[in-house]
């Protein structure tokens, strides 16, 4: 099998995010295994077409509710991988658990727009390397030059 499950339409209440705000969200990797798609057709032309995402996000669109992934966007370039087999994809997740939902609160995307955002990580290089991030730095530092061997007269 190469999804979790079908079913026909979205088990989750309207999210309303749009492009902008999907955007924002940075992609990861799925296995097909764990999702389960919210609609039952498959357009063979749209399979077929290598440009279908021309206009469209790169990545298809995944939604975490109740604990499971529904792949809300992004059906045609799921199955093309499985064809190729690739058994993941990399989308974009919206984790519709995180946030408030309900008469009152905030939309979706004002919730996202508002939450803290990760800031990128600078991995340093194990082992020492070239440059590595001092220990109350905020930024890379060069290291000290390391003693040579005593030089002889």
């Amino acid at each position: 099998m190469i999804f979790k499950g079908v079913r026909e339409g979205r088990p989750y209440p309207e999210h309303g995010l749009s492009a902008r705000g999907w955007a924002k969200i940075p992609p990861r990797q799925f296995r097909l295994d764990e999702l389960t798609t919210v609609t039952t057709v498959l357009a063979l032309d749209k399979l077929l077409s290598e440009d279908s995402t021309f206009y469209g996000d790169l990545f298809s669109h995944v939604v975490r509710w109740r604990g499971d992934l529904y792949l809300e966007d992004g059906l045609h370039r799921a199955v093309r991988s499985a064809l190729r087999n690739r058994h993941i994809i990399h989308a974009r997740m919206l984790d519709l658990d995180s946030f408030e939902l309900g008469p009152g609160t905030a939309t979706v995307e004002d919730q996202l727009a508002s939450a803290d955002t990760p800031t990128p990580r600078r991995t340093p290089v194990v082992g020492g390397g070239a440059h590595r991030r001092g220990p109350l730095s905020t930024g890379w530092t060069v290291p000290p030059p390391r003693p040579g061997p005593p030089s002889r007269p």
